[in-house]
């Protein structure tokens, strides 16, 4: 099974409930396990946050949701001024404003990745291995595969 799901956006905060909404609403659907669910519906959240703080002129943004037997993909991406990701990534300093949606984002997914290029934008990666809750829809595809069905 493979579920895709494309959110253009304006660059604005009302868009950030309703991706949080529609990808929360579509992970529990496939059986995602709440707390999974959770941590991805936020490091998305923070990634939409740092596109709206973040990311120079450009009216719009897009999320896309891959969510498959095992991972849940998400992309994040602005027509910005891009980032030097590298540096912003480096030790998180707790009394700093900046940098800790990063470091939150790689606490709750498996593997965050960016690609920035100078005038041309910033996407944020965010993957995620999935856990089902017993019963789900997934869980017994699964199992049925598994058992060869």
């Amino acid at each position: 099974m493979q579920l895709v799901l494309s959110i253009c956006l304006p660059r604005d905060r009302t868009g950030i409930p309703v991706t949080r909404h529609i990808i929360r609403d579509a992970l529990r659907e496939v059986g995602v396990a709440d707390d999974c669910a959770h941590d991805i519906v936020v490091a998305q959240s923070e990634a939409c946050t740092n596109v709206i703080d973040h990311s120079g002129p450009g009216d719009q943004y897009e999320v896309r949701v891959e969510i498959s037997d095992e991972r849940c993909v998400i992309s994040v991406v602005d027509t910005g001024d891009g980032f030097d990701a590298v540096n912003l990534a480096g030790d998180l300093d707790l009394d700093s404003e900046r940098g800790r949606g990063i470091h939150l984002m790689k606490a709750l997914v498996d593997h965050v990745h960016f690609e920035s290029r100078p005038d041309s934008g910033t996407a944020v990666y965010l993957e995620k291995n999935l856990r089902f809750r017993p019963g789900s829809l997934m869980t017994r595809r699964l199992a049925e595969e598994a058992g060869g069905n």
